[in-house]
């Protein structure tokens, strides 16, 4: 039995002072600590700007151009506005080309604009909001109607930002494209599953447990998340839905929630699995350098059929997955694949033989299979045109350097070593 031994002391109310209490924070002190929002206002006319100016400064950061490419200037600066007032008539360069090449450069294409015109016919105010304006004032400038729209506009582009920011954090825990589905509509969040017929694929390490038996911990998170990184890039390029990570395992599959038709899911499942096995090869080149000296390989199981997908749990918590026979066929193909191999169902073969090269059938006995399963081994040519990919990568407690030679081109590589002696150099400077 632990016995505490914290002790709590008691000020008796005669003998507490001021500095007995915890300092009060005033609310209005944290509201000033926040930045300004920054909008820029874009007139011809100095009369204008002024005007905008004195109605902004409370409570946004007002900054001004007066003409449409010193408004570029600016826009396309570091310190970019959050919110755009914009005159549409101005010498050189009108709004509406502003707002033309605010859009095609992607940086800047979210931010919202206001025109500002003394223009007031209905085919004005929809060529405006047709490029992308959010909104239209007319002139003379009525400042409530004004404050009242920033104050609108700015609001709803922050719950945006907002509402992208946790989009990319979910789509990091769910596959892409389920994120994508939930948000535009096409898929619901409730306990609902369809029969579908999908090419689903299995991988694992060979051998990765007992290989890694003596590693420490952190050795193998590196080494996974190396590995699962780059294999789930592959899988992305090709339109596969990740289902999950068990232990040095991936499941993938295709056709759901998207489908490019079976034949073309299948194909891109194959043709995804021959880039892993090279990818595989440039791995190697990475782990070396982190100090593994066993060469691992992967096992790959592909099939295609009838399963049960969509989303399986209960009212509180949900899995977004498949099962079924089929599924559990492609899992038995995976373990009886030869390391860096690819087998493939019958069913699959047929759907893929007029563009994949594989060896003839052969039967194999699955367990929980009554019948022996027919499978075909793909051939996978591991030579990669130009050589493999060479990388150096250095990882310790506080720094992580990569350097991928195949991609720095020769003319930078002078330029590439200077940056790496110099940071170097900032590490051996005592402060």
């Amino acid at each position: 039995m632990t016995v505490s031994t914290q002790m709590h002391t008691f000020v008796e109310p005669s003998k507490m002072t001021p500095d007995s209490f915890p300092p009060i924070v005033d609310p209005r002190s944290v509201a000033a600590s926040k930045p300004k929002p920054r909008v820029l206002v874009v007139d011809d006319t100095e009369d204008n700007l002024f005007l905008m100016t004195a109605l902004l400064e409370d409570d946004y950061e007002p900054i001004t151009a007066a003409s449409g490419r010193q408004a570029l200037d600016i826009i396309m600066s570091q310190a970019r506005p959050d919110l755009i007032l914009l005159d549409i008539m101005m010498p050189e360069m009108d709004g509406y080309e502003v707002l033309r090449r605010i859009h095609q450069h992607p940086p800047t294409a979210l931010i919202p604009v206001i025109f500002l015109t003394a223009l007031s016919t209905v085919e004005d105010e929809q060529l405006g909001l047709d490029l992308g304006a959010v909104d239209y004032i007319t002139k003379p400038i009525s400042p409530p109607l004004l404050l009242a729209r920033v104050h609108s506009h700015l609001e709803r582009h922050d719950n945006a930002r907002r509402l992208q920011a946790l989009s990319e954090k979910l789509s990091r825990y769910l596959a892409p494209q389920v994120c994508q589905s939930l948000f535009d509509g096409s898929q619901k969040a409730e306990i609902h599953t369809e029969r579908k017929k999908l090419t689903v694929f299995f991988s694992d390490i060979k051998d990765f447990t007992a290989s890694t038996a003596r590693w420490q911990p952190e050795d193998i998170t590196r080494l996974l998340n190396s590995y699962f990184s780059k294999m789930s890039r592959i899988a992305a390029d090709y339109g596969g839905t990740v289902d999950k990570f068990i232990g040095d395992a991936m499941v993938i599959f295709f056709g759901d929630p998207h489908s490019r038709g079976v034949q073309e899911d299948a194909l891109q499942c194959v043709k995804m699995a021959i880039a892993m096995q090279r990818g595989m090869a440039e791995l190697q080149d990475l782990w070396r350098d982190m100090g593994p000296s066993k060469t691992f390989r992967i096992r790959i199981g592909i099939n295609t059929g009838f399963c049960d997908v969509g989303n399986f749990g209960s009212d509180l918590r949900m899995d977004y997955t498949i099962i079924g026979p089929e599924v559990n066929l492609a899992a038995r193909l995976e373990q009886a694949a030869e390391p860096g191999g690819i087998l493939i169902s019958g069913e699959t073969y047929a759907l893929v033989r007029h563009e994949i090269e594989a060896e003839p059938s052969v039967s194999i006995d699955a367990k929980g299979f009554a019948e022996p399963i027919t499978a075909h081994s793909v051939r996978v040519h591991l030579e990669i045109s130009g050589g493999a990919r060479r990388a150096l990568q250095r990882e310790l407690q506080g720094i992580r350097a990569l350097v991928e030679q195949d991609r720095l081109p020769t003319e930078d590589r002078a330029a590439a070593a200077r940056e790496l002696r110099v940071m170097a150099d900032m590490l051996n400077t005592d402060d």
